[in-house]
């Protein structure tokens, strides 16, 4: 992928497979009675992926790797746990490792490519932690994974920025971005706050000609994150709505003025045509969400349902300007 004048090898934080790059020393420390009530929600995902054979994640005697492991935390009752796609793969079959070294099997419920998120379910009813509000920019956080498949590990740093989307990894993206050292193994674990309450779930790191952590990563909200493992414990997949309309990036001579995202085709008689939205409206907010780029438009636009309303605020002809669409099946 080339950003600017910069070309970044991006890697998703997959599954580790050993033989992959060197580890890195933890940022920070976090308070031990935290680290260990989040401790009990989080554990290790061990993927049956085909072509790997059966075993824990080493090397066979003559270098052949075996399984990649990744991790997955608890976000609804009954024993369902979120991951990443990416960590599960082309696994048909999984199994998880308990903080202990306990090893048991886990059904795959639903896989939600779109966002890289998704649901499994365990024989065991593990605790939920407490969910918290957004971080503020600069706020504490810390990431609990499996990192390069040595066990559950607890890392820290800040929220180095909010809202992230554009970065390649998924057509729909909602990250907080980190300082915290995240390396493979790592997706799928708990980004947790300050006082130990769940904020994300660790997701990707951007990296540049290695495996090992630069401190650029990524963990999905967690509204984001709820959002579509609601609908896959209830529905096998997500229900999304269409808001009809496609945007495009503003023009560098349109930004010299404002931010946002153009509308470049209104669906005749769909969502946004109903609502009154015209090729040409710069949409700069949806509900309370700011719009800066046109990859920040899904994002916003997902986090409803189907059948639900969305309140757009736009610039027409140079006037801020809302109205309030109902998104289509």
């Amino acid at each position: 992928m080339v950003l600017g004048r910069i070309t970044i090898l991006v890697l998703l934080l997959g599954a580790f497979v050993p033989g992959q790059g060197q580890g890195q020393g933890q940022a920070d420390s976090f308070s031990p009675p935290l680290a260990s009530g989040i401790l009990k929600s989080v554990v290790s995902l061990l993927p049956d992926w085909p072509g790997y054979g059966p075993g824990s994640n080493t090397e066979g005697k003559k270098g052949k790797p075996k399984n990649p492991e990744g991790t997955a935390v608890a976000v609804l009752p009954g024993g369902y746990l979120a991951t990443n796609v990416h960590v599960i793969g082309r696994a048909t079959t999984i199994n998880i490792r308990l903080n202990d070294g306990r090893i048991m099997p886990a059904e795959i419920i639903g896989r939600d490519p779109s966002t890289d998120i998704a649901l499994i379910k365990t024989p065991v009813d593990f605790p939920v932690p407490e969910f918290g509000p957004a971080p503020a920019l600069g706020d504490k956080v810390c990431a609990i994974g499996n990192q390069f498949g040595l066990g559950l590990s607890v890392t820290c740093g800040v929220a180095s920025a909010l809202h992230r989307t554009g970065t390649g990894f998924n057509p729909i993206e909602d990250f907080i971005q980190t300082d915290a050292v995240v390396n493979p193994g790592g997706s799928g674990g708990a980004m947790i706050d300050a006082k130990g309450r769940l904020i994300g779930l660790v997701s990707a790191i951007f990296t540049k000609d290695s495996d090992a952590n630069i401190g650029v990563n990524f963990a999905s909200s967690l509204k984001l994150v709820m959002r579509v493992a609601n609908d896959l414990k209830e529905f096998g997949r997500v229900q999304r709505g269409k808001p009809g309309f496609k945007v495009r990036d503003l023009s560098l001579d349109e930004r010299l003025t404002t931010s946002g995202a153009a509308i470049t085709f209104i669906v005749p008689e769909g969502a946004a045509d109903s609502a009154g939205l015209q090729p040409g409206d710069v949409i700069t907010a949806i509900g309370e969400r700011k719009i800066y780029r046109a990859t920040d438009v899904p994002s916003a636009a997902h986090m409803a349902r189907p059948g639900e309303e969305l309140k757009i605020g736009f610039l027409r002809n140079g006037k801020q300007e809302s109205a309030s669409l109902k998104l289509s099946p």
